[in-house]
């Protein structure tokens, strides 16, 4: 063979080489990305497309930046179900397997495994600045001025705050107002605080963190103060510890989320500021969020 040819033939074998080694080369960086992806973890939430200051499909509710969080902590991406939060809600999702976590849940619920609380709040007045001042169920102006109470469920059903007042027998001044309005309104549920805005009724009793944030959005200058006495009775309480929570099977991931929840805190509760939630201590003691809320 010639030195011409032989050179050649060297040159093919050296470049048959090559690719194939460019090939398998090629075939591991695409097998490694495949595996990282696969193996990627993700946190499946449950939570209601159109329930602001909660969550909402735009995931721009403090449960969805709260969410965020601690799905970061973990090192895993959030995918969602949407689902309403209504009766039915953890048995549509959370027991259907549809997903593994529901936040914004009242820690004393048995339907799941909650987590340890990431805030404590409770019903409140909200006013107009200029209105009457209410700070007590016992209040003798209650049974003068028009009151606003929200009605939760399919079947409208009153909140703690509605039993209370039903007990003392102030019932004629009071109107109701659904919170599950229709899903092509953004914000069903904060007709009620602009209600008081509008000068329609005098005071709502409404879920703190609810009052807050539709407070703080109304033209005029409304006040948000957190309803006494805290515990009406042995089944009328107006304050409640807020958790996250998984099926009862999922002690690990409870355990994980909280963890989670114990190292984020401060960065949880600068969120709840954010979004004018007012919380309170394990002594019931307000320990945010002003009591007159201003646009």
């Amino acid at each position: 063979m010639s030195p011409i040819l032989q050179e050649t033939t060297q040159q093919k074998r050296i470049l048959r080489t090559l690719a194939r080694a460019v090939c398998m080369v090629t075939f591991l960086i695409a097998a490694f990305l495949a595996s990282g992806t696969a193996s990627a973890r993700e946190l499946r939430v449950c939570a209601d497309p159109n329930n602001l200051p909660f969550s909402n499909a735009q995931e721009e509710g403090f449960e969805n930046k709260i969410i965020e969080l601690v799905a970061e902590k973990l090192d895993a991406t959030v995918s969602y179900t949407w689902w309403p939060q209504r009766r039915g809600f953890i048995r549509n999702t959370l027991k259907a397997g549809n997903c593994d976590l529901v936040s914004g849940i009242a820690s004393g619920v048995e339907m799941l495994r909650p987590t340890r609380p990431y805030y404590r709040s409770g019903f409140a007045f909200v006013t107009r600045a200029d209105g009457p001042q209410v700070s007590s169920l016992d209040d003798p102006i209650l049974r003068k001025i028009k009151i606003g109470l929200p009605l939760v469920g399919e079947d409208g059903s009153s909140t703690p705050a509605g039993h209370a007042l039903a007990k003392r027998g102030i019932i004629d001044n009071v109107r109701g107002y659904l919170v599950y309005g229709d899903n092509r309104d953004p914000n069903p549920a904060g007709d009620i605080v602009g209600a008081v805005a509008s000068g329609e009724i005098d005071v709502a009793i409404v879920w703190g963190p609810l009052a807050g944030y539709f407070a703080k959005r109304e033209e005029v200058t409304l006040r948000v103060t957190l309803v006494k006495p805290q515990i009406d009775g042995p089944r009328l309480p107006m304050v409640f510890d807020i958790s996250m929570g998984v099926r009862k099977e999922d002690r690990a991931l409870r355990n994980e989320i909280d963890e989670a929840l114990v190292r984020l805190k401060p960065k949880i509760d600068e969120m709840l500021d954010d979004y004018s939630v007012p919380r309170l201590d394990g002594t019931g003691r307000q320990i945010s969020a002003a009591s007159a809320v201003t646009r």
